[in-house]
């Protein structure tokens, strides 16, 4: 069965909008701990937060409570550099996935360069996978960037699925070969192969058609689900949806 991870980032920049600068007796709300205790609850199988550097939605406390209750079930998304992976190997979260990072970007907007920067990720792969942390790359679905991902030693891929989903009726079926094709080539060269980015209910009947997922991770569409038939609720009809497909 294909797993669902909850990627929980807009819930903090909901409380971001109004709470940037709060002290804590402000009890600032949406709480991103009660939101993963919900998930979880809920029968998601991982939750995802990404500490970006300009902490525009999820902040370290943020990590740090949820690490506290499911470090086991923790994927951090973040930069490869040396302040976020001291901070990971405190934290020790199930997961790190490496992404690129664009202060001036709304979202991710591409995957990460793994084939023009192998000598500078292969030793942060390393020291992270020294520490017990399965290790993930954020990628576009390009040959070149998963045989570098197996070069520097990266067990797992994250495909971005972000030109799937906003690809056009005649463009659809080439962005769907590119994602089959690279998570063929990962899958032989012996890497799982999990994929996010614009997931949502109406797109996953087609995206589960790309052999080898192991992961989904969705955020954004889910959360915003989640206004509709509440957060509980926009988990359990993401999982019945990938299991339907």
């Amino acid at each position: 069965m294909i797993r669902l991870g909850v990627n929980i980032d807009h819930v903090a920049t909901l409380r971001q909008a109004r709470y940037r600068n709060h002290t804590a007796a402000s009890a600032p709300e949406p709480d991103p701990l009660l939101a993963a205790r919900i998930c979880m609850g809920a029968g998601a199988h991982s939750l995802t937060v990404h500490l970006r550097e300009d902490r525009r939605h999820i902040q370290d406390e943020d990590v740090r409570r949820i690490a506290r209750e499911f470090s086991d079930r923790l994927n951090l998304e973040m930069a490869a550099t040396p302040p976020m992976v001291d901070l990971a190997l405190r934290l020790r979260p199930s997961e790190v996935c490496l992404v690129p990072e664009n202060r001036a970007e709304v979202t991710t907007e591409g995957g990460l360069d793994v084939a023009g920067q192998e000598k500078t990720l292969l030793p942060v792969v390393q020291k992270l996978r020294e520490a017990g942390i399965l290790v993930s790359l954020f990628i576009d679905p390009d040959p070149r960037q998963v045989a570098a991902s197996a070069s520097v030693r990266a067990p797992v891929i994250e495909l971005h699925t972000g030109k799937f989903a906003d690809a056009s009726p005649e463009n659809h079926k080439t962005e769907l070969a590119r994602l089959e094709k690279a998570a063929q080539q990962a899958h032989q060269l012996g890497l799982q192969v999990n994929a996010g980015h614009g997931l949502r209910l109406a797109n996953l009947p087609g995206l589960l058609r790309v052999p080898h997922l192991h992961t989904l991770n969705i955020g954004h569409s889910l959360v915003s689900h989640a206004l509709s038939v509440g957060l509980e609720r926009s988990v359990r009809d993401f999982l019945e949806a990938i299991a339907a497909s």
